[in-house]
């Protein structure tokens, strides 16, 4: 229930500051936020708006940037009055509508002590999301299923098998025809995806640089850089894995 004076947080806002209901009308509500003179309206149902309120031994400031600990917090009439210790010693009244505009609650314990708490639901799907990820990543066709290729048994065995090593250390040395520029293209793939490798470098005759670079872009979406003789002179001898990852 809103009361004229209370002292709301805009969760989608958190810059604003502390807002302060200035009218409650039907089923809206509307909010003054004094430290940048920005004004909203909700519906009362469902805003995204949590109730700015300090328990005791907390730390809070008035309008005069005064820091005073809490000593006990009384709620009338759906407002808050604070009973608080100045550093002097001294224990002073200050109601909530006297609190520092500017106050923000973007930290954690913050949000927590506030009671800004998202809704479980939130959590349930980035835990089940995350859930599904982990099976993905646990399947044996990570990777090799999602290249634009027809794949043939001997090739998806080939790069599992490789892919599957500690150190993959091998020689494609099928015949003419049988697929080897696609095999090393799912090797690469999946090493790529799974994060075990982050440079690749591919060493080709010059007649097939073109070649790989197209397939490998449009077959597995791999975005490659030549690096060929001109660029070798251009580059005054530096390390092209210090600007690319990808290197052809």
């Amino acid at each position: 229930m809103f009361v004229i004076g209370q002292r709301w947080m805009s969760e989608a806002e958190p810059d604003l500051g502390l807002g302060s209901v200035v009218e409650v009308e039907g089923r809206r509500v509307k909010l003054r936020f004094p430290a940048t003179g920005e004004e909203r309206t909700y519906a009362q149902q469902g805003a995204p708006l949590s109730r700015v309120r300090f328990d005791v031994g907390e730390e809070i400031e008035d309008a005069a940037g005064n820091r005073l600990e809490v000593l006990e917090a009384e709620e009338r009439d759906g407002l808050v009055r604070y009973r608080c210790r100045t550093p002097d010693g001294q224990v002073v009244e200050l109601p909530e509508q006297q609190l520092d505009d500017r106050m923000r609650l973007n930290r954690p314990q913050d949000k927590l002590l506030a009671r800004r708490i998202d809704p479980d639901a939130w959590f349930g799907l980035r835990y089940r999301t995350w859930l599904r990820n982990a099976d993905n990543w646990r399947s044996p066709v990570f990777g090799l299923v999602g290249p634009r290729v027809d794949l043939i048994p001997h090739q998806l065995y080939i790069a599992h098998e490789v892919a599957s090593r500690q150190a993959p250390r091998v020689l494609l040395a099928d015949e003419v025809g049988l697929g080897k520029t696609i095999e090393a293209g799912l090797i690469m793939h999946r090493l790529l995806l799974s994060e075990r490798v982050r440079r690749v470098l591919i060493v080709v005759p010059e007649a097939l640089l073109y070649q790989w670079l197209v397939e490998m872009l449009r077959r597995f979406n791999l975005r490659l850089s030549i690096f060929d003789d001109d660029r070798f002179v251009a580059s005054d001898e530096e390390n092209p894995f210090l600007g690319e990852q990808r290197v052809l």
